[in-house]
């Protein structure tokens, strides 16, 4: 890898599988130190176990908010700094064409939104003050559209691009990168299901995303989709409903 990544300081949100554990990997692999963050311990600990010295993993459920303020000062001590925070906990149970679960949705609120802001705004004000740093907020193609398929998904990935670009709005004047990243379908435990055949190898996501880890502003991994959604943003709602994108 031919980025400056050795030294950086990094926080990964979401470390134990999908998109978070392979930008752990890469990070790690390119000479990062890295605190790891995710529920499933043993996952964390098996890269940790690799890069002793530069992986120092954490258990941690986004679910519990109150503890994020702590965590994310205990995290800083150990990397003794910060260069880069990103956020890749995200969930997306699926979905019937008929169902309204509000456990599944308030679960999604939960994770994708509200773990999203209690870390990010822990960044957002300690590099503020530093004038430094990098924060990433993965979001998702899905966001861009209310498509029918899972509502409380696309609403929790359009909350992160809103979120993000006024972060990025309070913090440019800072010195302080704000990227937003949205993906396509990536070949993740989350998609697995979905059966997509086309979705993007998890390693070339994350090399994409460190790619862009200093370029404030919104990237789509596929140079397609920014031209798909470009054009789809712009449908007036009622073709858009008769089109029925899942």
């Amino acid at each position: 890898m031919s980025l400056k990544l050795i030294g950086t300081k990094a926080i990964v949100i979401g470390a134990s599988s999908g998109i978070g554990a392979e930008l752990a990997k890469q990070l790690a692999e390119g000479g990062a130190l890295v605190a790891t963050i995710a529920r499933r311990t043993d996952r964390l600990q098996l890269l940790s176990d690799r890069y002793p010295e530069r992986v120092f993993p954490f258990a941690h459920d986004v679910n519990n908010i109150a503890e994020v303020p702590d965590l994310f000062q205990k995290c800083t001590d150990t990397l003794t700094g910060l260069d880069l925070i990103i956020y890749c906990s995200g969930v997306m149970p699926q979905v019937g064409p008929h169902e309204y679960s509000t456990d599944k949705d308030i679960d999604m609120v939960n994770v994708n939104m509200s773990g999203a802001v209690a870390w990010l705004n822990c960044a957002a004000t300690r590099m503020e003050g530093t004038g430094h740093g990098s924060i990433i907020g993965i979001g998702s193609v899905a966001g861009d559209r209310g498509r029918s398929g899972n509502p409380v998904y696309a609403a929790s990935k359009a909350f992160m691009h809103t979120y993000m670009e006024a972060l990025r709005n309070r913090l440019a004047r800072k010195g302080v990168k704000v990227v937003t990243i949205k993906p396509g379908p990536v070949q993740t435990e989350m998609t697995a299901a979905l059966g997509i055949s086309n979705a993007m190898p998890v390693e070339k996501a994350a090399q994409l995303i460190l790619h862009y880890k200093d370029r404030t502003g919104e990237h789509y991994l596929s140079p397609v989709h920014r031209i798909i959604f470009y054009i789809i943003k712009r449908i007036p709602s009622p073709i858009f409903r008769r089109l029925n994108l899942k």
